[in-house]
């Protein structure tokens, strides 16, 4: 139930305003609103299978993680280059303010997205009697974050989420730390723990570095 809650908020509030009106929007622009518009596809094509309502699909997985992969990391950074802030982009100007902060939530999803990938076997967390994850996540995940507001999908919300054996399994980072998993480590996730890695590092982006849409 809870992760159900919180795929719907990755959806609605991450990626919510990705797929957004392309009018007037050439070049470079344009490129990367087509890439946000590719991932927030990707996420919506998760959901069901995060949220246990269609069969698990490694294959798919794999297809998805390579949709963020490919509009990751320097592939992301190079769509960014001053001056491309004129309308109808929604980029904030903390992306050429702060571009070391931005150029590392861009590696975080490429190493994620891969390690998503490289695990995508794992399928999801085993859930116990009550339908909470159970011990695969390092304790059972009744506390999974409380998504009232986008600001709460970042900072504590992903330690809480996995409970808190898992919160020490991912060195913290999932927390807004400092530390970033290694692709091995996310690999090692059951497979919805590291999709939520990936959502919520898009998420962490774009509440710092996207307007908001009215």
């Amino acid at each position: 139930m809870a992760m159900k809650y919180w795929i719907t908020a990755a959806l609605t509030v991450s990626f919510g305003a990705a797929a957004l009106a392309h009018s007037g929007a050439t070049g470079v622009v344009k490129e990367r609103m087509d890439g946000m518009s590719a991932m927030s596809k990707a996420v919506k094509a998760m959901a069901p299978i995060m949220r246990g309502k269609e069969d698990y699909d490694a294959d798919a997985v794999r297809a998805a993680a390579d949709v963020f992969i490919a509009h990751a990391g320097e592939d992301m950074v190079k769509l960014f280059p001053e001056g491309s802030d004129a309308m109808p982009s929604v980029a904030l100007p903390a992306i050429w303010e702060e571009p070391e902060e931005f150029a590392a939530l861009a590696e975080k999803l490429q190493v994620y997205a891969t390690g998503l990938k490289e695990g995508a076997e794992n399928g999801l967390a085993k859930k116990d009697g009550g339908g909470q994850s159970s011990s695969m996540m390092g304790g059972s995940s009744g506390g999974m974050m409380d998504t009232g507001s986008a600001s709460s999908m970042m900072g504590g919300g992903a330690s809480s989420m996995m409970g808190g054996g898992a919160s020490t399994m991912m060195g913290g980072a999932a927390a807004g730390e400092d530390k970033m998993m290694t692709v091995e480590e996310v690999a090692a996730l059951p497979t919805d723990a590291a999709f939520a890695a990936v959502t919520q590092t898009c998420s962490a982006c774009h509440q710092k570095f996207r307007a908001e849409k009215n």
